[in-house]
């Protein structure tokens, strides 16, 4: 066994320069809020995020984000711990959210937009979130289940609330009146996040004491064994993400406060939560926010307004750009980093974007459970297409048998690691928290391999979760919700391969009553499942393969699919 290989805590060393230090420090920081400040300080002036045309800078960010603080503080009078949701997709009021609510010490629980209200029951009860912050466009669906969380504040905001006048009132107009995305609600005890500013602004905001091992975020995740869990992860946590990635990013050659980053991933999700919105206070980087990256013609009207530096997205966003016959308008001369993550990148994607730009993808890998990145590929061109790269500074990843003990290298397994960015556990779950850790270390529940020089390649995953288009789904859920449909008698959930979104949903249905249509399965899906977790397609069967005390087995249907595909 090559233990060096293994375990060596410097694999980047011979592709980064001498003057970066061999270990982050992730104590250089008390708080995120006084990363926040240095960045404020720092960066004034310099444009932080552009969302829809409208830019704010960053000092205009520290004056709004202090406002909301000051909400937070003084007239909800909500305290170091608590814990706010904040539902809503790419807009300016996200980052002004979030980092008021970081700065008033609170615990953000980032909600998915498109929840259902089932699983925004779950989530908010779990985390005891006491106010939250949604976009107008989903409030009917709080509303709906809001008497059975501990939610006592309700903050509202729509589209273009800091977009300006009047940009403001005629992109609030054409998405209530004209496209109709406002379903009626009522919430009377809801206020309006712009009416939430005003009030914050006649009072001062208190800086609150923070430590780094405070509690940042409740980011749900699947994790490893299946429900839905809140994984805790603490200030330093999230600071020994930022300060790897500054690491990760100097051989870029991007220097701080010039960068221009698209923002196209949701930053409610952990990987754009810290590699644009949280790493771009350390960089000075701009956040060129999309909010509907699914209208493409939009989304390359943006990026041709910009010179784009820098690029973080996954294998279904750069393979739908390639893909569009607009794509060669945008001018790719700056680009400098392509971060690629969440989901595989496919081999053909990679090439065809470094034809396209000049620069390969830097491909990546991590979990929620780690704040979230334990690897990638370095940044000076020395990218291995296929691979997820080499641990970040002060990150150690190996490989283990099932037995616990380490594979040598070339020889599959699961990937551990450990660092000071793996969380402190599951929120009010200590038995799962136990089942995620070997020791110290971080049971990822993916089967990998390692090189003889230190790369890291993703060969499966060990649990049956889902993966689509980047997002974990998990079969015991789909079958909880699919068996409560009328009409069903047993079910099973399975991935199977696909193009686009690397996987999609797959049921099998033993039907309780004859009449029973796959129409009918769907229509209950879409009514308690997220969009992407909806079954593509659906199979009915007279029996399913179950062991010898009666448990229905995936294994023999996956095998069957992976037959089909052979042929």
């Amino acid at each position: 066994m090559n233990t060096e290989s293994t375990l060596n805590p410097y694999p980047w060393r011979r592709f980064y320069p001498k003057e970066v230090p061999d270990e982050i420090n992730p104590d250089a920081y008390p708080s995120l809020a006084a990363l926040m400040e240095e960045g404020f300080r720092q960066f004034t002036d310099r444009p932080a995020y552009s969302c829809m045309g409208k830019e704010i800078t960053f000092g205009e960010v520290d004056k709004l984000s202090a406002q909301f603080a000051s909400f937070l503080q003084n007239e909800l009078k909500l305290q170091k711990g608590d814990r706010i949701a904040i539902q809503m997709p790419n807009t300016l009021q996200y980052p002004v959210a979030m980092f008021g609510a970081l700065r008033a010490g609170l615990a953000v629980v980032n909600t998915n937009p498109l929840y259902t209200p089932r699983e925004m029951q779950h989530q908010f009860k779990d985390s005891g979130a006491k106010a939250i912050v949604i976009l107008a466009n989903f409030a009917s669906n709080l509303e709906k289940i809001l008497d059975r969380t501990d939610i006592q504040h309700v903050i509202v905001t729509s589209l273009g609330d800091l977009l300006g006048f009047p940009k403001k009132q005629i992109v609030n107009a054409v998405v209530k009146y004209v496209k109709k995305l406002v379903p009626a609600y009522n919430l009377p005890n809801s206020i309006s996040f712009n009416d939430a500013l005003s009030r914050g602004s006649s009072q001062p905001f208190k800086p609150v004491a923070i430590k780094n091992t405070d509690m940042a975020f409740v980011q749900y995740t699947g994790g490893t064994t299946g429900v839905s869990k809140g994984a805790v992860l603490t200030h330093r946590n999230i600071l020994s993400n930022v300060e790897g990635q500054d690491y990760w990013m100097k051989p870029g050659g991007i220097p701080d406060g010039e960068g221009i980053i698209v923002a196209a991933l949701p930053l409610y999700h952990v990987y754009a939560l810290t590699t644009n919105a949280l790493a771009a206070l350390k960089s000075g980087s701009m956040n060129l926010m999309i909010t509907n990256p699914r209208d493409m013609n939009a989304f390359i009207d943006d990026l041709k307004k910009y010179k784009i530096t820098a690029f973080t997205g996954v294998n279904t966003l750069y393979n739908g750009l390639l893909n569009n016959p607009r794509i060669g308008e945008v001018d790719f001369s700056h680009l400098k980093i392509t971060s690629a993550g969440g989901m595989a990148l496919q081999t053909s994607v990679a090439e065809r974007w470094a034809k396209l730009t000049g620069n390969t993808p830097c491909e990546g890998y991590g979990l929620t459970e780690t704040s979230p990145v334990l690897c990638s590929n370095p940044t000076d061109g020395n990218a291995r297409v296929g691979t997820i790269g080499i641990p970040w500074p002060s990150t150690e990843m190996k490989i283990i048998r099932d037995d616990g003990s380490d594979a040598p290298v070339g020889e599959p397994g699961e990937i551990v690691a450990r660092g000071p960015q793996v969380f402190s556990g599951y929120y009010n779950r200590p038995e799962e928290t136990a089942k995620s850790m070997l020791g110290d270390w971080f049971k990822t529940g993916d089967v990998g391999v390692m090189n003889e020089e230190g790369f890291f390649k993703i060969v499966d995953r060990k649990k049956d979760m889902i993966l689509v288009s980047g997002f974990n789904v998990y079969p015991n859920e789909i079958e909880d919700v699919v068996a409560q449909c009328p009409g069903v008698l047993e079910v099973a959930c399975i991935g199977v391969p696909d193009e686009k979104s690397t996987e999609v949903v797959k049921i099998f249905v033993v039907k309780k009553d004859p009449a029973l249509e796959a129409d009918t399965i769907k229509a209950f899906c879409r009514e308690n499942l997220t969009p992407y977790k909806v079954p593509r397609i659906i199979e009915f069967r007279t029996e399913l393969p179950k062991s010898n005390v009666g448990k229905i087995l995936r294994k023999p249907l996956r095998d069957e699919e992976l037959a089909k595909l052979k042929k």
